[in-house]
């Protein structure tokens, strides 16, 4: 168990969520790096991208709080709370213009001090369609 990988957890939602820095990606994710979220699994620095680049379009503004539940051997559980306001489509949900707030359960597994695999429970679906009926 590394007591940095809390801070690497922070860090790395920062630069790369919040921020929507590609290159710092390296520094916190391996190359080899495998996502599993909604029955589906995504590989790589790639995945990564891709992912923040819908995110940031639709959240502009996106915040996020992480609050560390469990660490590990090799693993930390965590939730990742995101806050922003929907100004741009997401995954078929239309921009809303308004505050969103969705929540992660994320199990990030490390090897040699790279986030290498995670598995993520999330409800933003459910606040995307919640924000579009009301």
């Amino acid at each position: 168990m590394t007591s940095t990988w809390p801070a690497r957890l922070r860090h790395a939602n920062e630069a790369v969520l919040e921020q929507g820095r590609h290159e710092a990606t390296a520094d916190f994710f391996a190359k080899s790096y495998v996502a599993h979220v909604a029955g589906q699994t995504m590989n790589g620095h790639a995945a990564v991208a891709s992912v923040v680049d819908a995110l940031r379009h639709a959240v502009p503004d996106l915040r996020v709080d992480v609050e560390i539940l469990v660490e590990g051997d090799d693993r930390v559980a965590w939730l990742r709370t995101c806050r922003g306001t929907q100004s741009g489509a997401f995954k078929g949900f239309p921009a809303s213009g308004k505050p969103l707030v969705w929540r992660d359960m994320v199990v990030s597994r490390f090897e040699r001090g790279l986030i290498a695999e995670e598995w993520v429970v999330t409800d933003l679906a459910e606040r995307l369609l919640l924000a579009r009926k009301g």
